[in-house]
């Protein structure tokens, strides 16, 4: 497998991640935050075929390269089901997602897997960690013991939970954090929407200190 984290630091602070099958050259990338012609120019460098994109959540700083890429490269875009109420509850959509994204955006259940077409070994499964926003959900791959966790978890920290319109709730993501993230295996590498990766072996010690 193939990670590369892309980080970008002008219009938003967040962390986007290429996920690719060495042997097919074939992948997802996840949160593309902004700048899809960077992203695309990676793409081609490296002759990678992205299949899916894949939404951790509707914040728009993970979101911003969404409908760019997608009409690119023309391939659909994913996130948790629960991201439907920012279309039913107007209060939750005021500031922080984009509609349009939402309106084309197919769903995933909690524990769907999602696989490559030129690869169906090569998944992700979808974990629904509720807290940070309503649709916040962890991308996991057991066989290689990889997760990418959006907001619900970073090194030392999680997502804020009082942003206006995003339904957050301190004690769903605390559950969610003790019951699923940290319930992976503990050599499990995680990476975050924000700042460096870490695994779930070191957030036990943090959050047991």
């Amino acid at each position: 497998m193939i990670i590369k984290k892309v980080e970008f630091t002008d219009i938003f602070a967040s962390n986007c991640y290429f996920y690719i099958d060495e042997a097919s050259r074939h992948g997802f990338v996840i949160d593309p935050s902004a700048h899809a012609d960077k992203l695309l120019e990676i793409i081609k460098e490296n002759r990678w075929t992205i299949e899916k994109i894949l939404l951790t959540h509707s914040h728009l700083d993970h979101i911003g390269a969404v409908l760019d890429l997608s009409h690119e490269l023309n391939i659909p875009y994913y996130g948790h089901i629960a991201a439907k109420e920012y279309l039913l509850r107007p209060e939750l959509q005021a500031h922080f997602t984009d509609t349009k994204v939402l309106k084309g955006m197919k769903y995933l259940s909690d524990a769907e897997e999602i696989t490559l077409a030129a690869n169906p070994n090569f998944k992700l499964k979808t974990i629904a960690t509720e807290g940070h926003t309503l649709d916040s959900v962890v991308y996991y791959d057991e066989q290689n013991q990889t997760a990418f966790t959006g907001d619900s978890i970073f090194q030392n920290g999680i997502g804020r939970t009082d942003i206006e319109g995003s339904g957050g709730n301190y004690q769903k993501l605390m559950d969610n954090l003790q019951n699923k993230i940290l319930k992976l295996d503990e050599n499990t590498k995680l990476y975050p929407g924000h700042g460096p990766s870490t695994t779930v072996g070191q957030e036990k010690y943090w959050y047991q200190a």
